[in-house]
C-alpha cells in the first residue's frame, strides 16, 4: 500500500509527498533526512494521508494534489478531518 501525505510545517506551509511507510517517512523528515524543503521547518505535523493502491497511482495523485492551490489543499485536509 502506498500513501499520499501532506505535512503542515511550523511556518504554516504545506509539503506533499508519497511513501509506503508513513511513520518512517515522517521520522526521516523530522530528523532532517527527508525532503530538503522540510529541513528547518519543524516541528512537522501529518495533516493528511490518502491510501493509494500502487506506486503509480500514488505518483499520479501526488501530481494532482501538487497542482491544487493552498486553499484547495486546506479544504482537502479539512474534509478528511471531519470524517473521524
Amino acid at each position: 500500500m502506498w500513501y499520499l501525505y501532506i505535512l503542515r510545517c511550523a511556518d504554516g506551509t504545506l509539503y506533499t509527498g508519497i511513501t509506503n511507510d508513513i511513520p518512517h517517512r515522517l521520522q526521516m523528515h523530522r530528523t532532517g533526512k527527508g525532503a530538503k524543503y522540510t529541513r528547518g521547518r519543524g516541528p512537522l505535523e501529518l495533516a493528511y494521508r490518502e491510501e493509494c493502491e500502487s506506486y503509480s497511482q500514488a505518483l499520479k495523485r501526488e501530481h494532482q494534489v501538487k497542482k491544487l492551490t493552498r486553499q484547495q489543499k486546506l479544504e482537502l485536509i479539512a474534509k478528511s478531518s471531519s470524517l473521524y
